[in-house]
């Protein structure tokens, strides 16, 4: 199969009311209307137990409390009185989804709601592109939009067997070097990453990210091959969801590893080839 190659660049007040009174029918009420009666006025979020209250009885979330010096409703002193009444009724109480407005159309136990977030399929996007200090988030489908748009030194290839040439590895300090790939029909980020470690010792860091979910992720498989005259360094895994960030995977070695002795028997003219080729499941 012909090999595309190409250099990768380094790249560069609400006026809704604080306080709503639910809608009863007859004796019971809904439980979207138990649950709106825990709205924090701030954030909009949810009041969940522990729940500390004003002299007045209001509530704020315990993100919100914090950051505020009086009752966002009354303006008297926040207080720390527990209300064990909302509580209880918490117990009672299935909260939606904080990414609800993103396609999560679960509810929950206030027990179990935090906990779903930090996994949920739906949570927006982060910007995937590392050293680029970018604040952007948004949908799956708006992800790579976002990289040609704003991240424009990103190179993209097509293709399941592509070379991805860093260019100058020898630059000193912690660089970046990052490309995509599309092939399948969905769209890969590669990244390599060097980091400074300890007494002038560095580290480079190859891994792939799917721009996708964990479930879909695991369809494929990815191949990362450095070759030298009678030399070979192969790294294969199945890719991470660009979700789960490439920190983690750095942190464990769970990518390709290398030093920069090692790098310098695969470089030329300070530049390094990684073949990289994606596979289906």
């Amino acid at each position: 199969m012909k090999r595309q190659t190409s250099s990768a660049l380094l790249p560069g007040t609400s006026t809704r009311s604080s306080q709503r009174v639910p809608v009863l029918a007859g004796t019971t009420a809904s439980n979207g209307d138990l649950a709106s009666l825990f709205e924090c006025p701030v954030c909009f979020d949810y009041v969940l137990p522990p729940i500390l209250q004003c002299h007045s009885g209001h509530l704020v979330c315990t993100t919100c409390r914090p950051k505020l010096k009086c009752c966002p409703t009354c303006r008297g002193s926040l207080g720390s009185i527990r209300n064990l009444a909302m509580e209880k009724v918490a117990s009672s109480v299935l909260f939606p989804c904080k990414y609800l407005s993103y396609g999560c159309e679960l509810t929950l136990p206030h027990t179990e709601k935090v906990t779903h977030e930090k996994l949920c399929e739906f949570r927006p996007y982060l910007c995937p592109c590392p050293g680029a200090f970018c604040k952007w988030q948004g949908s799956l489908d708006a992800v790579m939009p976002h990289l040609m748009h704003q991240h424009e030194s990103i190179t993209s290839l097509q293709g399941e067997d592509i070379v991805f040439l860093a260019t100058d590895i020898n630059l000193p300090g912690a660089v970046d070097w990052v490309m995509t790939q599309s092939c399948f029909g969905v769209h890969f980020i590669l990244v390599l990453e060097k980091q400074e470690k300890y007494d002038g010792h560095q580290q480079f860091f190859a891994i792939v990210q799917l721009i996708g979910t964990d479930k879909q992720a695991e369809n494929f498989a990815y191949r990362l091959e450095l070759n030298s005259p009678r030399r070979r360094l192969t790294w294969e895994a199945t890719p991470r969801s660009i979700h789960d960030g490439i920190a983690t995977a750095i942190m464990n070695s769970d990518c390709l590893v290398f030093d920069t002795s090692v790098a310098q028997f695969f470089t030329e003219n300070g530049n390094l080839g990684i073949n990289v080729t994606i596979s289906t499941c």
